[in-house]
């Protein structure tokens, strides 16, 4: 990949990140006003888009920016005042910038006409025929023009400083996606400015670096804005350039900076090739801006309080490769590991501190890793708020959004996946869940719904909870659609939760008509494949007239992870360790034969049924009087059941390999990894298996529901 190529993937995955501050600073000007940090971040998104994409000839992505971003400045100057139909607006422009950027990475030229109406509607934002073509809004960079003006010594004493400007910018200052030429457009809305280029660094036409700036400015400002207020203009370039500003105002009283030093004649060397008045086009730039503030010289000798933690971009796929040689490292000590215990007594002795240090390092080594590919879940939740706004007002409902644990950490390539999950389950919460004001008024509900969306760790996974006080969910009403759609034969008898768990069947939807929200019957199909195709899981609750709750159960990774492995007959197996709760031998006095199970467990007043995982997975079970019982939780509940086992073979780091891709979905499995002796082990799904289980000793598993409930209520 040629260094221009490689600039140009650099700019994108940047616009990716100024993309996300664009719509989370759009969202917090729309729910908290048009404060000046939120509209500055969001100028300075803009900002960089637009810098970024001129050097790559991305004309019209450039275009659309230029207007967005005037219409931004007017709002930060206070010019413009800030109403929800120009948040509106402004959300759409977000949308056809972030098309625009999509079209551009992807190699497309977007029409004429694409994003016009939306360029029309920012346009009209600014009023008094600022449209297209004029005004600010059709000012192009390479029409503007500083015009010279004499200074003489007969001005009038009007109050007006007079500035030495030297500005000479350093290669830093592109790659941070600046332009020269906007500042000094900024420079001249201050006052009169006569500046000339210095083109002297200027090399032959053939060796030009294009991300290289070889011009420097210098000349005077006359203004009646303060030097602090000039210095400003400087202010996200003021440590990547050579800048001085010094007063020279004919009054006398001349003010030295503060906050820059004046450079040496020989650092900035006057006009060596004929002069030039300004008029370029922007300079190019292709990474997100730096804001700096000036530093004034006291200030700057002291020794820093704090070292900034400092960041570097890394392509994801080189991550990915590291993560592949660690998950071939762990089976490496694994295998290693099997070879000590074989040796004798006397050699395995020696080796085995070594090998200790060597499984440590390797379990740390894994867990930085996984860190540099962790991400946090904000990065998803943060477009729900303007998701929940927008279906609000569609559907004439109020609603509240509540987030917690949006900096919860979960392996990248799961959040990646999460938002179209979580899309569609906010848009049942409101268009199904959450009532009309009048209808919740009427139920001596408050008139604005709540949806809650919260993240937190929870035993070794990741759970995901959407909650809405709503109308929950309707059992009659769900099963005669279901019956309608012969989804359910006409005699079936269902329990409410059965019933409930209809709306994850394909094709399944409650909705009177088709409309732009919901309707089609895609929907909580889609959302329980996505997540079961990431090794999670899905339950619903809902109590009608108060509300449904949904809960996601996330792996933290698809890597690496770990497990207890077991043998039942010849057969070896994995079972993860974030499913498990405690692992014991019980007496035959514990367990206790019913009729329709395989055993009834009594622990610590808890009564557990038994399944044997041979018998689960059809395979001949040689247990004996040892076998253990591993107790699992069961998905999305509390409910226990243990799997008896014929021997429990020890923890160990296991490497995820899927297998679905080659052999398709098995019941009861859900990936395979090597072992230390080098054969191949299956990682069981323990939620799978408990449906398994229930199908085989539906009785049992009902009567432990039944008492355990009955012993917490007396309790």
């Amino acid at each position: 990949m040629s260094s221009f190529e490689q600039l140009k993937h650099r700019f994108f995955d940047e616009c990716s990140d100024l993309l996300q501050q664009l719509e989370n600073g759009l969202t917090d000007i729309r729910e908290s006003g048009a404060s000046d940090d939120a509209v500055n971040a969001v100028f300075r998104a803009v900002h960089s888009i637009k810098g970024g994409a001129g050097i790559f000839g991305f004309d019209a992505l450039v275009r659309f920016a230029h207007v967005f971003e005037t219409v931004l400045d007017e709002i930060r100057s206070h010019r413009m005042d800030i109403t929800p139909d120009n948040i509106d607006t402004l959300l759409t422009a977000g949308d056809v910038l972030s098309d625009l950027v999509a079209m551009s990475r992807a190699g497309e030229t977007p029409t004429s006409e694409y994003g016009h109406e939306c360029r029309t509607a920012l346009e009209a934002l600014m009023g008094d025929g600022e449209g297209e073509g004029g005004g600010a809004a059709g000012e192009d960079f390479a029409d503007i023009e500083f015009t010279p003006v004499k200074f003489g010594d007969d001005e009038e004493a009007d109050g007006s400083q007079t500035y030495e400007i030297s500005f000479r910018p350093r290669p830093e200052l592109l790659k941070k996606a600046n332009e020269p030429l906007f500042i000094l457009r900024e420079l001249r809305a201050l006052g009169e400015l006569e500046l000339t280029a210095d083109v002297s660094r200027l090399p032959a036409l053939a060796e030009i670096e294009f991300d290289h700036p070889y011009l420097a400015w210098s000349g005077k400002l006359k203004t009646q804005a303060t030097q602090e207020k000039v210095a400003g203009v400087f202010d996200f370039v003021v440590d990547d350039c050579e800048l001085s500003i010094v007063n020279v105002t004919p009054a006398g009283d001349t003010l030295p900076s503060d906050n820059f030093t004046p450079l040496p004649d020989n650092e900035l060397p006057m006009v060596a090739a004929p002069e030039a008045t300004i008029a370029a086009a922007p300079m190019p730039a292709a990474e997100t801006v730096m804001a700096s503030k000036p530093v004034p010289a006291a200030e700057a000798k002291a020794p820093p309080q704090k070292v900034a933690a400092t960041t570097t971009r890394v392509v994801l796929e080189k991550i990915d490769r590291v993560v592949n040689m660690v998950g071939e490292l762990v089976i490496a000590q694994a295998m290693l590991g099997q070879i000590v215990q074989d040796l004798p007594e006397t050699v395995s002795g020696r080796l085995l501190q070594t090998l200790e240090e060597v499984v440590h390092h390797t379990r740390e080594l894994k867990d930085s890793v996984m860190s540099m590919r962790a991400q946090p879940v904000g990065a998803v939740f943060q477009r729900m708020p303007r998701l929940v706004g927008e279906l609000a007002t569609k559907t004439s409902k109020k609603v509240r959004l509540e987030m917690a644990g949006e900096n919860t950490e979960v392996d990248r390539s799961i959040v990646e996946q999460l938002a179209d999950p979580l899309t569609h389950i906010i848009r049942n919460s409101v268009d199904h869940g959450i009532e009309t004001p009048d209808v919740r008024a009427a139920a001596g509900k408050h008139e604005e719904g709540t949806v809650r969306l919260a993240a937190e760790h929870r035993g070794g996974r990741i759970v995901i909870q959407i909650k809405d006080d709503g109308a929950g969910i309707n059992p009659d009403r769900v099963l005669k659609k279901a019956r309608e759609r012969g989804l359910v034969g006409p005699d079936a008898t269902l329990t409410d939760d059965e019933i409930t768990n209809l709306v994850f069947m394909p094709g399944f939807s409650t909705a009177e008509a088709v409309s732009d929200i919901s309707g089609r019957g895609v929907g909580m199909d889609v959302v329980k494949r996505n997540i079961q195709d990431i090794g999670g899981r899905i339950s619903l609750k809902s109590e009608r007239g108060k509300g449904m709750t949904i809960q996601l159960a996330l792996p933290l990774t698809l890597a690496v992870m770990d497990g207890m492995v077991i043998r039942v007959g010849k057969e070896t197996y994995v079972v993860p360790m974030s499913a498990m709760v405690e692992c014991l031998r019980p007496a035959r006095s514990d367990i206790h034969d019913l009729v329709g199970t395989q055993g009834m467990l009594r622990l610590r007043g808890e009564l557990l049924p038994i399944v044997n995982l041979g018998n689960l997975l059809e395979v001949s079970s040689t247990e004996g009087d040892n076998g253990g019982v591993v107790i699992i939780t069961e998905a999305g509940d509390d409910i226990r059941f243990g799997l008896r086992v014929d021997e429990l073979c020890g923890h160990q780091q296991v490497v995820i390999k899927s297998i679905e891709e080659s052999y398709g979905s098995i019941p009861g499995i859900s990936a395979a990894t090597i072992l230390g002796n080098g054969r191949v082990a299956f990682i069981l799904d323990t939620e799978k298996l408990y449906e398994l289980a229930a199908v085989q000793a539906p009785a049992a598993m009902n009567n432990a529901r039944l008492e355990n409930t009955a012993a917490a209520a007396k309790s």
